[in-house]
């Protein structure tokens, strides 16, 4: 295992995951920040075939607290200059957030590399979403804009292509592509063969990343050159659980100086397909222990990769990975389990229950009744992955609906 560092000591490395405490890392991270130290900066790799480089680290932009202008201050400081954010995040908050600090620093802009996204479903709204995106972020251009959570490809017709090209005439994006959380693997594939697709956001971790099919889906995206981010990159399930192995995950890294979570995120940085991680990181601790992590070489030796493979193993049935086309079908096409997994997961594994409980609001209330009176034996039986579906969705119910 190859144990090549940059010039942090392992004492500051922990310092900087967190480890020793939330007043002890501040100064020193801050300091190394304000020197410009390069060892400090961020990785940089490929974003497909496009000629860009992007840093292995993305902020995520659910933000829009006062500390907002400080926290994306530093990112910039530590190279962390791709910023993803939606249109819809935080009531279009998290836009303004972003948007306030390009137009007091504006020289900074042209070391961003900026994503918003639209949930818009027809020309006219990705046009009016778009417009209003470049007004909120106070820029004239996009660098990529995503259409936000495709589940088929069939969302995506020629008349989105056409709508595309005519915006990167018009200046006001580069690059054009989606986020997928459901039925990812099947998006990515299809997107691939389309031939027009610059980029793509995925689920995708320590879970998804040694399944066949999506393997294949990442293979098939490099070689048409379409750029990868990975988002959901803890696999955070809907199921808590308390297994000897989940003990052992967490003993075994932090004995290695970082956490499970750190680790989680190394196992995805190791695929160099993966142009680059986002990251939620609305406060600086958390900015820290990423941006600690992306710039420690230690890699992951055979046996914390077959660790965390046998822990995602051991709790496979309490993680939804999104193969939405299975379930669904099974019971009309009318309820979107994907959609209510992923609002458990936000409640359960995020410890976010006002988001999950307004992500769920969003489902239309004659399909939230369906919930508690639908059967849901045949979704389970067909579940490659055996949830618990019915349980699951009816708890759901219970706690956002």
């Amino acid at each position: 295992m190859s144990r090549e560092h940059y010039q942090w000591s392992r004492r500051d490395f922990l310092k900087a995951a967190g480890i020793a405490g939330a007043g002890s890392l501040l100064k020193p991270a801050a300091e190394t920040a304000a020197s410009g130290d390069a060892t400090f900066k961020i990785p940089r790799r490929p974003f497909g075939n496009t000629g860009l480089e992007v840093p292995i680290l993305s902020f995520g932009g659910s933000l829009d607290t006062s500390l907002s202008r400080i926290v994306l201050k530093q990112a910039v400081k530590w190279g962390v200059t791709y910023w993803d954010t939606a249109n819809s995040y935080m009531g279009g908050r998290s836009e303004r957030a972003m948007g306030n600090y390009l137009e007091k620093y504006p020289d900074d802009r042209q070391k961003i590399f900026l994503v918003t996204k639209s949930h818009a479903w027809t020309l006219n709204g990705l046009s009016a979403d778009l417009d209003l995106s470049l007004e909120r972020l106070k820029t004239d251009y996009i660098d990529l804009f995503f259409l936000h959570s495709v589940r088929n490809i069939g969302e995506l017709d020629t008349d989105t292509k056409i709508w595309a090209e005519k915006k990167k005439a018009e200046g006001k994006i580069r690059l054009f592509g989606f986020s997928t959380h459901s039925n990812m693997e099947n998006c990515m594939l299809a997107a691939a063969r389309l031939g027009w697709i610059d980029g793509i956001m995925t689920t995708y971790n320590y879970r998804l990343m040694h399944e066949d099919q999506m393997r294949r889906a990442v293979d098939a995206c490099e070689k048409a050159g379409i750029g990868l981010t990975a988002m959901k990159t803890q696999g955070g399930g809907q199921v808590r659980t308390d297994s000897e192995t989940e003990v052992e995950l967490a003993g075994r890294f932090l004995s290695k100086g970082f956490t499970d979570a750190q680790a989680k995120l190394k196992a995805v940085w190791e695929n160099p397909q993966i142009a680059s991680i986002c990251s939620e990181m609305p406060n600086m601790s958390i900015l820290m222990a990423n941006v600690a992590t992306a710039t420690d070489k230690t890699r992951l030796s055979k046996l914390d990769n077959t660790v965390l493979l046998r822990y995602a193993r051991e709790t496979r049935s309490g993680y939804c990975s999104g193969c939405a086309d299975i379930c669904e079908s099974a019971i009309g096409g009318h309820i979107p389990v994907s959609d209510v997994m992923r609002c458990l997961m936000y409640a359960r594994s995020y410890g976010d229950r006002y988001r999950a409980a307004k992500q769920f609001q969003k489902i239309p209330l004659p399909i939230r009744k369906l919930i508690d009176n639908t059967d849901y034996s045949v979704a389970e039986q067909r579940c490659p992955r055996k949830m618990p579906i019915g349980s699951l969705m009816r708890e759901a119910l219970e706690e956002m609906g």
